[in-house]
């Protein structure tokens, strides 16, 4: 509920309607974090007014709908603070698209697949190295922004010491020990077929 928490941060420096956050939040954390969807926003709005987080004033526009300025209250601040003073715990085991796809490598027991898998993603996160150099050079006016692209950069060369420690440890002997044997009846279909019919 990160997200929720940093709704209320932004809140808790002034009220604002929800286009405005959204403004707010994608300053805030510049083109790294990727852009909020309003839907969702209205969304975390709703939740954290039914839990009494924050409260909203409607607003009259001569020419467009009203609209909801939303501000903290005490409950808000309360909640913000006993977020920001606990350390941020990461969730039980460790999840990444690309150890599926590792995984899925490993199951075929070719090395060539394995090798093309890691040489595509190697590629891959170098390419993105590069667009972090750009994008650091882009963020130097805002030292949260470039905080942000120096922790994706961290991320990226953790990755790319992944794909290194794949290479190493994933050798041909290793494959055939991590491929998952048939089973009996998977190998020889035709012998059930034949054993009903006797």
């Amino acid at each position: 509920m990160a997200l929720h928490h940093a709704v209320l941060a932004l809140l808790a420096a002034k009220p604002a309607h929800g286009y405005e956050l959204k403004g707010s939040f994608e300053q805030a954390v510049g083109d790294q974090w990727g852009g909020l969807n309003i839907g969702h926003l209205y969304q975390v709005l709703d939740r954290l007014a039914r839990d009494g987080l924050i409260s909203s004033d409607r607003q009259p526009q001569p020419v467009k709908p009203d609209r909801l300025v939303h501000r903290i209250t005490p409950a808000g601040r309360e909640e913000l603070d006993r977020w920001l003073n606990e350390p941020s715990v990461r969730t039980r085991g460790y999840r990444d698209d690309f150890f599926l796809k590792l995984m899925a490598a490993a199951q075929t027991a070719d090395p060539a697949t394995l090798a093309s898998v890691l040489r595509r993603q190697r590629a891959y996160l170098l390419t993105e190295l590069r667009s972090l150099a750009e994008a650091k050079a882009s963020a130097a006016g805002s030292p949260v922004v470039a905080l942000l692209v120096t922790a994706a950069e961290l991320h990226v060369r953790a990755d790319l010491g992944v794909v290194d420690a794949a290479e190493r440890d994933l050798t041909p002997d290793t494959l055939d020990t991590l491929r998952i044997p048939a089973s009996p009846a998977a190998t020889s279909p035709d012998t059930r077929s034949t054993s009903a019919s006797s």
